[in-house]
């Protein structure tokens, strides 16, 4: 059976967006907001990263937050103003981004597979043709990597001829081309039996402990933008209007296949 991108997000197909952080090289300039809430033009920020999963036929969300996150459950509410439905984790002290999902894992509880996004960053990806080859690998993970010319922000992601991440290098500071992880995922849900109860991180710690399970890899080529710092944060001003049509294109007739 083929799943149209508007079936796709029908029933128990969920994604989970990571919204708790402190977002602190950005405090200069949002002192009282989380951020993701930060405008881009006349939105926020994570209005982009609800349309982009709308777009896609995906419209039951989880949000876990975490810092300020009452200002993200007072905008947003139950979501049917956008288009979706939200329900709230919150965490009440950091747990890091895999320790977030975790503690979610009781909205997860009939979900075979959900997708993960973070929520300081956009990457133009499409979400159908990587939850069909999550579902073509039977992984634990599938993420979405971006080649940029320089990585010295970015841990780095190799991956071998088959499309399976054979490797994560940490942050070295070098000024160099590579691919690194652009912050959208798609999970088995039994990725939850290798995270801990309590702080964990998804790029330090739980991805390098389950290489030998499967995690694998697409090289999407279109925009990304991490709003991370201040100089990434102007940029996304800049680029607002072609984000949005990027994020809501109105064509919504992909397809992948169910299990």
């Amino acid at each position: 059976m083929n799943l149209t991108a508007n079936q796709l997000g029908e029933g128990d197909f969920k994604a989970v967006l990571l919204v708790g952080g402190f977002g602190t090289r950005l405090r200069p300039i949002l002192p009282f907001s989380p951020k993701p809430l930060a405008s881009v033009g006349d939105r926020s920020f994570l209005e982009l990263l609800i349309a982009q999963l709308r777009s896609h036929g995906i419209r039951n969300l989880v949000m876990c937050t975490g810092h300020l996150g009452e200002q993200i459950k007072e905008k947003f509410g139950d979501g049917r103003s956008w288009g979706v439905a939200i329900e709230y984790s919150k965490e009440l002290s950091p747990l890091g981004t895999a320790g977030a999902i975790k503690l979610a894992k009781k909205y997860l509880q009939a979900a075979p597979e959900f997708v993960v996004m973070n929520g300081d960053s956009f990457l133009e990806v499409d979400l159908c043709h990587l939850i069909r080859l999550h579902r073509q690998h039977a992984g634990l993970a599938t993420m979405a990597v971006v080649q940029v010319k320089n990585v010295a922000r970015y841990g780095t992601v190799d991956i071998d001829v088959e499309g399976r991440v054979i490797s994560f290098s940490e942050k070295a500071g070098l000024d160099v081309p590579g691919c690194v992880n652009g912050g959208v995922y798609v999970f088995d849900r039994s990725i939850l039996e290798y995270i801990p109860e309590g702080p964990a991180s998804l790029e330090k710690e739980i991805f390098p402990r389950i290489l030998n399970h499967g995690v694998y890899a697409l090289v999407a080529e279109g925009m990304f933008i991490d709003i991370g710092t201040p100089e990434d944060y102007a940029r996304a001003q800049i680029l607002h209007d072609k984000l949005y049509k990027i994020a809501s294109p109105g064509q919504e007739n992909s397809s992948v296949e169910s299990r």
